[in-house]
This record gives structure tokens, sequence and C-alpha cells, in this order.
């Protein structure tokens, strides 16, 4: 047992220097297109070696152009939404200090967040919006911090107003992570005390996770208020996750 963990966890290292080496020698001379595809590529290979499946639930048609929002469950969850439709994502600060995978997440364009930080905050509001207003798309989880499977924290209102200056349409993505027996794989779950590397190895040592990603129905931010937004993206959000349903198999990262 400890030798195939180690095997795995070696397997895991050499992927992440891997990525170091791609993010520092190609994505500063790629296209945003082959920045995507890589870095999906990348992300369906890291959640393969630590056998993770991804599958993506029927819902809404994907938008190439807008504010993606949803829960937050683990560290997990950024390569998961980036193994199915690369985002550039707006993280909270603590990510920054995970070894290397918060290296490779700054370098894929990920934007940290100090939490009370006001400045902080107005200065990357308007990033988001020019990101935005640019034609890309931007993910964040309003929550603002992971949730234990099975709840959703209230989301947080204030970067939604980023969608309505940008005239972009909030699309909320609800994310779960199971068992062999459809169960929430508990594994997964990165709250309390538990810590980066913590996590990596009980998800390395335990059984195989699927994680299902849906796609909801876009929310039209023109006219809205951000908190009605943010509002009803959690909404949409809590009700998918309690409301189960069929799985569509997606991309696959095994």
């Amino acid at each position: 047992m400890k030798i195939r963990l180690a095997l795995r966890l070696a397997r895991v290292v050499v992927h992440l220097v891997a990525g170091l080496a791609t993010s520092a020698l190609v994505f500063p001379l790629a296209s945003h297109a082959m920045r995507e595809r890589l870095t999906r590529r990348w992300s369906r290979k890291l959640l393969g070696l630590c056998r993770v499946t991804v599958e993506q639930r029927p819902g809404a048609p994907v938008l190439d152009h807008a504010l993606i929002v949803a829960n937050h469950v683990s560290w997990l969850d950024i390569f998961v939404i980036n193994a199915l439709h690369p985002c550039r994502f707006v993280a909270k600060a603590e990510i920054r200090s995970w070894p290397v995978l918060g290296w490779l997440a700054a370098a894929a364009g990920t934007v940290f967040i100090a939490r009370g930080n006001r400045r902080e905050l107005r200065h990357i509001f308007k990033g988001l919006v020019t990101v935005l207003e640019g034609g890309q798309r931007v993910a964040l989880f309003p929550e603002g911090t992971t949730a234990q499977q099975g709840e959703v924290l209230p989301f947080h209102a204030n970067l939604f107003e980023a969608a309505i200056d940008a005239r972009v349409a909030v699309q909320p993505y609800a994310l779960s992570y199971v068992d062999a027996s459809g169960a929430f794989h508990r594994s997964v779950d990165y709250v309390g005390d538990t810590t980066f590397v913590d996590s990596l190895f009980t998800i390395l040592q335990g059984e195989p996770v699927r994680a299902r990603l849906q796609p909801l129905a876009p929310i039209d931010s023109v006219g809205a208020h951000r908190r009605e937004l943010a509002q009803a993206a959690q909404d949409a959000v809590a009700a998918a996750l309690a409301g189960g349903g069929n799985i569509k198999a997606g991309a696959s990262t095994g």
C-alpha cells in the first residue's frame, strides 16, 4: 500500500514539474487558445493521476463569454472546471501558498484576493471587468471558502458587479464529488484544519472519485442588482445539488 501511494505521489510530482516548465517556457509565447488547450490537457492529466474522473451532467449550454460562479468543495474544483471549460479564475489568496499548484494557478492567470483588502478588491474588480469585456470567461467561488458537500454557503455579492458592468451573463456551475455508489465522496472534503498536503494524501489513498459538473441556466445581468444575481445563483446551485439526476459522460480524466 505504501509503495502504491509512493508511486502515485511520484507521478503527481513529475506532472507538476512538467506543468512548471510549460508555464515558464510556453505560456508567455502562447496564444489564448493554445493556453486553454494546454490548461485543459494538463488539468485532465492531474485529475487522472489522482484517480478523479470528470463527468458533465446534463444542463444548460456552456457560455464562452460569462462570469462563471460555482460552489466550492476542494482544491480540485479549479482543475475540474479547467478540465472541461478553462476559465480565468478569481480565488482566495491562501491558494497562492499551495505547494507548486499555487504557482501554477497564478501562471494560468488566476487572480488572488486577500480577505478584507478593500483597495485590492477595487483594483481586481476593474481587471475583471476588462477581461470580461475582452470576451473571456472568468470563474470565481462566491462562498469565499470551501464547504462540506451537501452544504452551500451564502454567495458574497461584491464581484457579481463585474458581470453587470461588463454586461455579460452569470452562469452558475454545480460541483459535487461522488464514490462508486453515488454518495458524496468524503475524502474530497477540504474543511476545518485540513491542509492541502493532508487532502492530497487522503485523495491518493482513497477510493476513486467521480467529479460531477453541471452548467446551469445563465442569469441575465442587465438591469439586475448584484445581490439579486448572487442569490439567484446560490439558489440555482443549491437546487441542482439537491435535485440529483442522471449523469452524462463528459470528458474523462481517467
